[in-house]
């Protein structure tokens, strides 16, 4: 009987040992899922920022992009305008040149009209002041 209680007493003893194992095992188990759950959460955490941050440089970079493209833009089309400005005052000048050449051109046809001698008129238009047979006249 004393042997039968103290194989209890072991047997009991045992168990509480295995129980106490196992409690121990599912414990550090809980805690070691937590402590991964954890990780990951803050793994994501730590990704999502980069991709954030990634998202943001490729924005920046974007707006930059776009801002020297217009500033560029805007230059060409400020030489274009420039251009067609010169381009208008070259055509005005030529013009008013065109007009001051034909004007002065004018004046001295018109000065050398008046100096020149007026051709004897022979009569209504006749060659030597004779009918040549191919006007006939009505009046």
């Amino acid at each position: 009987q004393l042997e039968k209680m103290k194989e209890n007493q072991e047997y009991e003893r045992r168990k509480r040992i295995a129980e106490e194992k196992h409690k121990e095992w599912v414990q550090k188990k809980r805690e070691e899922e937590r402590r991964e759950r954890k990780r990951k959460v803050s793994k994501e955490i730590a990704e999502k920022a980069t991709r954030e941050l990634e998202k943001m440089q490729l924005q920046e970079k974007a707006d930059i992009k776009y801002k020297e493209w217009l500033k560029k833009k805007r230059a060409e089309e400020a030489e274009k305008k420039k251009k067609e400005k010169e381009k208008e005052k070259e055509r005005e000048a030529e013009l008013q040149e065109k007009r001051t050449r034909s004007e002065k051109i004018f004046k001295e046809w018109l000065q050398n009209a008046r100096n020149k001698p007026q051709p004897a008129l022979n009569g209504y238009g006749f060659p030597h002041g004779k009918s040549t047979g191919l006007y006939i006249s009505y009046t």
